[in-house]
């Protein structure tokens, strides 16, 4: 039974398996520099506006100082505001 056992293991070695990654298309790369006319707005006020003109997938809105995790996202805008809501910095990633 243990012969089995093995023998289906090694063999299950020796398939090929499917690759995810290539399958699934890369995402747009946002591009921030199209969104810099809105430094100094209201980021609650244009955050839509700015995914879409970035063209975005993901849009990642924080105050500056606040911690946030340093994965890269090609296709995240990141809005980083003031204490008041206010747009002081748009970039991607």
């Amino acid at each position: 039974m243990k012969a089995i056992v093995a023998a289906a293991v090694m063999l299950a070695g020796c398939t090929t398996m499917d690759d995810a990654t290539s399958a699934t298309p890369a995402p747009a790369a946002c591009n921030a520099a199209a969104v810099q006319d809105l430094l100094g707005k209201s980021a609650t006020t244009v955050q839509a506006a700015a995914k879409q003109r970035a063209g975005a997938a993901l849009v990642r809105t924080y105050e500056s100082g606040s911690p946030v995790t340093m994965d890269y996202r090609a296709d995240r805008l990141n809005i980083e505001t003031d204490a008041g809501g206010t747009i002081v910095k748009l970039s991607c990633g």
